[in-house]
């Protein structure tokens, strides 16, 4: 017989409690740049993972067992930053990050950034 499965994280400090122990600094870096970068963003849980939304998502971020993610909610974007996005690529729309090789918080901030821009454009079609 299995074991029931844990419901999902309510909040965004429950997930960071449940997340493995040597990722939670680099999710509360994470989180931190990111409220920085669009302080008007709602924190919300969205398919079990931290998400912002700013007149829609913005970005989503997560912790696996051996990395954490950045998953960025526009085709257009990830293209916008490709290049710098590129080593820490993992599939389509996932970046993958450790402690030991972070996404530079200024690389984060300007993506986040250009995803409240596009949000808001698109928002005043």
């Amino acid at each position: 017989m299995r074991a029931p499965a844990a419901s999902p994280p309510k909040t965004i400090d429950e997930y960071m409690a449940r997340a493995p122990p040597h990722f939670r600094t680099t999710l509360k870096q994470l989180r931190k740049t990111i409220k920085t970068a669009a302080p008007r963003a709602q924190e919300v849980i969205s398919y079990g993972m931290p998400a912002f939304k700013q007149d829609g998502m913005l970005v989503y971020y997560a912790a696996f067992k051996d990395h954490c993610s950045l998953f960025i909610a526009s085709d257009k974007i990830r293209k916008q930053f490709a290049a710098e996005l590129k080593p820490f690529a993992a599939g389509k729309g996932t970046h993958q990050l450790t402690p030991e090789k972070p996404i530079p918080p200024g690389l984060v901030a300007r993506i986040v950034k250009a995803r409240v821009a596009e949000n808001a454009a698109r928002r005043h079609e």
